[in-house]
């Protein structure tokens, strides 16, 4: 069976591809419900013939057992707040697919069919962010999922909201019916922490190419020297990440005019006393390896987490056709997200740190030595500059450090103490999603002062090829400014174009 990659979700949710379900996999789901069907008669299987959490004592009647489904469906379409993206959306109802795609749920093989027309024809459920602890999976984010499959509750369609109801009857679209249980079997598990989760993972590998342009930019700006990012330093430390960003920065640079070689400048005989070039730069030019580093090895293991949460099967109780039995456990508990998504978070806002600082340089002469005030193209006094610029990306890299409190170490006991540890997985995916918004912004910004910095120094013809494209990507949204100009829309064009950044 196929493995389902971070790289074959994004191609769905950003390059538009289909879902396709081939013969086998409906196959073996099919075989899983069959099993069930017959396994349950005359057997007690939670949320079969079971009431829910500290309710699972009490026995369901046979005739009942159907609208057991339903009522559980609606009674947690709880949900409140923001509604989630349509990427998160889309990217949940893909995890949820896959995971019950495995065969380990007893449900009809009718559920998996309508959620892919639901990815395929962008019909997808209103889903709030908050209502999760993440522990019984996203119960409340779920419901509102099987609440549409059932034909209620509101989709996004066509760029707005109706009712479901009517937008099935204007696709030719049937509710599935349920058999045994498919109300727990959707909501019973982590997909939406885990989509949401994809969706972070995607935008962060963005952040971190776009950080490396800039942090190379940087050296540029200032002429640095190039041992710092070079092959020998970098592989004098053992970590992945470390070279990785090393690497990237010295194919980045390698045609750049500007960068300076030590042996040329610092090794040849020298008798000045004081020297007017730095020997060694600032910390937020001269580590970056040391800094993203860690970053992209964080970004790496949560990429391996996820994919193998995709890939699991988080449900209770698990069927196992191969053994002909029935596991209850605990495999819907979001630890392993929430955990990850956590540390996932710690890293962003450590780089919109290297970004802030980064820009702080730029903007103090007093640091530079080479650029006016706010990177002023103006006149000084009369014109500010960038000065209120970095009043935004100071403010929001200071949002993500308080933002970065942990949600794994924040478990609340609720359920009447069933569910008396839980992950709150899916607060930590929303959270970090605002995080790495949050320092788009903040790039958005330091991108901006780049441009204005080399604009004022000259030196286009210079730089890097990459970093020539780089500039040139902004320069087409911001023209040369000297005078005072209102700039939020063109902050706002600046962080969209970033959202789609390929290096």
């Amino acid at each position: 069976m196929t493995k389902l990659t971070i790289e074959v979700i994004e191609n769905i949710l950003f390059c538009d591809k289909k879902i396709s379900l081939d013969d086998s996999t409906l196959s073996r789901v099919n075989e899983s419900y069959l099993f069930l069907e017959e396994f349950s008669k005359n057997k007690i299987i939670y949320g079969v013939n079971t009431g829910f959490g500290p309710m699972a004592q009490y026995r369901i009647d046979d005739e009942n057992k159907i609208q057991l489904q339903y009522n559980l469906i609606r009674s947690h379409c709880t949900g409140i707040g923001e509604p989630l993206t349509l990427e998160q959306t889309k990217s949940a109802i893909i995890a949820r697919l896959n995971t019950l795609s495995l065969g380990f749920s007893g449900i009809h093989p009718s559920v998996l069919v309508l959620m892919q027309e639901l990815v395929n024809r962008n019909i997808l459920p209103v889903i709030y962010q908050h209502g999760s602890v993440g522990a019984s999976g996203d119960l409340v984010q779920l419901a509102h999922l099987a609440l549409t499959l059932i034909g209620e509750g509101e989709v996004f369609y066509k760029g707005e909201i109706k009712s479901t109801k009517q937008v099935f009857e204007l696709e030719n679209i049937q509710p599935i019916n349920i058999y045994i249980r498919e109300g727990l079997s959707i909501m019973n598990g982590t997909s939406v922490m885990t989509g949401i989760g994809v969706v972070n993972l995607i935008k962060v590998n963005q952040l971190i190419n776009i950080s490396v342009t800039l942090s190379s930019l940087m050296n540029e700006i200032v002429e640095s020297f190039d041992d710092h990012y070079s092959k020998p330093l970098n592989e004098a430390k053992q970590h992945y990440g470390q070279r990785y960003v090393a690497e990237k920065m010295t194919e980045f640079l390698s045609d750049s005019k500007l960068v300076k070689k030590r042996a040329d400048e610092m090794y040849q005989e020298r008798t000045e006393k004081i020297f007017e070039e730095k020997v060694q730069e600032y910390y937020s030019l001269r580590c970056v390896p040391q800094i993203l580093g860690p970053i992209y090895d964080t970004w790496k293991s949560a990429k391996e987490v996820l994919e193998n949460e995709l890939n699991s099967a988080s449900d209770n109780p698990i069927i196992d056709v191969k053994n002909q039995t029935v596991h209850h456990g605990g495999n819907f508990h979001g630890d392993y997200v929430s955990l990850e998504l956590d540390k996932l978070k710690l890293a962003v806002t450590r780089l919109s740190m290297l970004s802030e600082r980064q820009l702080n340089y730029l903007v103090n002469p007093k640091i530079n030595n080479r650029l006016p005030a706010f990177v002023n193209l103006g006149t000084l006094g009369f014109n500010f500059g960038l000065q209120a610029a970095q009043f935004t990306a100071t403010s929001t890299t200071a949002e993500n450090q308080t933002l970065s409190t942990s949600m794994y170490v924040h478990s609340i006991p609720n359920n009447n103490d069933n569910q008396d540890i839980v992950s709150m997985g899916t607060n930590a995916a929303t959270i970090c999603a605002k995080v790495i918004d949050n320092t788009f912004e903040v790039l958005t910004v330091q991108s901006l002062a780049v441009t204005q910095a080399i604009e004022f120094l000259a030196i286009q013809d210079k730089l890097s090829s990459k970093g020539k494209k780089f500039y040139e990507l902004i320069r087409k949204i911001v023209p040369v400014f000297k005078e005072d100009e209102v700039i939020y829309p063109y902050l706002k064009e600046i962080k969209e174009n970033l959202l789609k950044y390929k290096d």
